[in-house]
């Protein structure tokens, strides 16, 4: 297969600055309702970078859980790797990939947890064997086989039943924005970049080179 030959010209869609919303958060409620009406598989899914104490970077696909002015939302075992490295450097970067539609959205911004009284509500929302599962991976730690997991889970049953409480080492980060990329393919590769930057209180709409 010859990869540098694979190719794709992106026709969609336009993304224009008087067309876009003022504010960064209406753009990203439209173009993520959009993903979720089209019925894309898991619009929800964005990749999460973080950088940890020896400044190498990491990625890995996390679920968004809610999205407000106050920033991004997800849920995650405190010590896995990316929790420890917001632990050390609490900055991450966030993206969307919605190919189907031919957009990208990136977001950039401090990290810090959610309230525990959020946490819990969550974790109490969701189904039990994803409750038990909390407890039962030592997330991002090596293990021996998957045994370990199904042992785990098991006892986690026995010793929990129906009403696991939330592990202390889980619950949610929320990433609070101050920059905010919208990308959507366009023809020839010159690609529509709108950037949100946070100057002042308030937000900078400005275009990028693609």
């Amino acid at each position: 297969m010859d990869i540098a030959s694979l190719r794709k010209s992106y026709e969609k869609a336009e993304l224009d600055e008087n067309a876009s919303a003022p504010e960064p958060l209406a753009q990203f409620r439209l173009w993520f309702d959009q993903a979720v009406q089209g019925q894309l598989p898991e619009p929800n899914a964005m990749t999460l970078a973080t950088v940890g104490a020896e400044g190498r970077p990491s990625t890995r696909v996390v679920l968004i859980k809610g999205f407000d002015e106050r920033g991004i939302v997800w849920y995650t075992n405190y010590e896995s790797r990316k929790g420890r490295e917001l632990a050390v450097q609490p900055y991450a970067a966030l993206q969307f990939h919605w190919v189907e539609l031919e957009r990208v959205v990136r977001i950039e911004g401090r990290v810090e947890k959610i309230s525990a009284e959020e946490s819990d509500a969550y974790f109490h929302s969701r189904p039990l064997d994803s409750r038990l599962g909390a407890w039962a991976s030592p997330q991002s730690q090596v293990i021996g086989s998957r045994a370990v997991l199904v042992k785990a889970a098991a006892e986690a049953a026995l010793r929990h039943a129906l009403q696991p409480p939330r592990p202390p080492h889980w619950g949610g980060y929320r990433l609070a924005p101050d920059s905010w990329e919208f990308w959507q393919g366009r023809k020839s590769r010159l690609h529509d970049r709108l950037r949100y930057r946070l100057e002042g209180g308030a937000w900078l709409r400005e275009r990028l080179a693609p």
